[in-house]
């Protein structure tokens, strides 16, 4: 199978899945998120391949969901009719719950930016590591609603949680690390060889028991709610998109660009150092 927006590749037991957009920070538009699925599903299938590692090329993971005005399917990300926006935020959901439940493990490999619609897609993976520079965060959240999907709560507890989305800060990876967000944050230049490590070593366990082992650690999650939470995600985050600050982004995007609607949205978090965690 041939891919446009990322390479699939397979090394001994490991099948790597790189989104492969780096001139647009590796956005998530709907065509990049289909073929990640049918990628993952792909190594998923394959009886040789017992772990999956998803990274990506260029600068950063991914910039979050592809946003750019023109390029938004109606009912993908909100800002019309509720129900429909509803509906098409429990299909994005259905996707990230089937990341979430793909048998293997899934090790997200993350740089630069992990923001937004980029965390909804790594939180349904099984292990991160990340950069000690990396940001992650959801700033989404200043003009543009609530995570469609959620667990932040599950990962950092209900503080963590509230601080990250009532703030829309990002945070680095040593401190993703110290909260629980991430496995392992280590230099990047160390980033390729420690993931790798860790892929082979999970690659030596037998597949039928990395898939046992895996599936208990999810039901214990989805015993805790997550398939409801999520559901109440969708419902919150469609009323979210009815705030007059989230049809004012896109006004402005469609006017006078992306960028544009971006500066104004983060301008006013610029000198907000004093609430910013700091890194250890």
């Amino acid at each position: 199978m041939t891919y446009r927006y990322l390479v699939y590749e397979k090394k001994t037991a490991v099948a790597h899945i790189t989104l492969d957009r780096p001139e647009k920070l590796n956005a998530l538009s709907k065509a990049l998120q289909d073929e990640l699925m049918a990628a993952v599903e792909r190594a998923d299938d394959d009886d040789d391949v017992r772990v999956i590692v998803l990274k990506g090329n260029g600068r950063a993971f991914s910039a979050g969901y592809d946003i750019t005005p023109g390029t938004r399917t109606p009912g993908e990300y909100g800002g019309q009719n509720i129900r429909k926006d509803i509906k098409g935020l429990r299909r994005l959901q259905e996707r990230w719950s089937a990341l979430w439940s793909v048998g293997k493990p899934i090790i997200a490999q993350v740089h630069g930016y992990c923001l937004a619609g980029a965390t909804d897609l790594v939180l349904h993976c099984d292990l991160i590591v990340a950069a000690e520079d990396a940001s992650i965060g959801y700033p989404a959240v200043r003009a543009l609603g609530s995570p469609p999907t959620h667990m932040w709560t599950y990962l950092v507890g209900p503080q963590w949680a509230k601080y990250l989305l009532l703030t829309g800060n990002s945070i680095d990876g040593r401190t993703a690390e110290r909260i629980g967000l991430a496995w392992k944050a280590v230099p990047a230049a160390e980033l390729d060889a420690v993931v790798d490590e860790l892929a082979e070593t999970l690659a030596k366990v037998p597949l039928d028991l990395l898939a046992a082992n895996k599936a208990i650690c999810n039901r214990a999650v989805d015993f805790m709610g997550r398939a409801l939470v999520e559901q109440l995600a969708a419902e919150n985050d469609a009323i979210a998109h009815q705030s007059p600050v989230v049809a004012e982004f896109y006004r402005l995007a469609e006017q006078r660009g992306l960028k544009a609607a971006l500066e104004k949205r983060d301008a006013p978090f610029r000198d907000s150092s004093a609430t910013k965690p700091k890194t250890s």
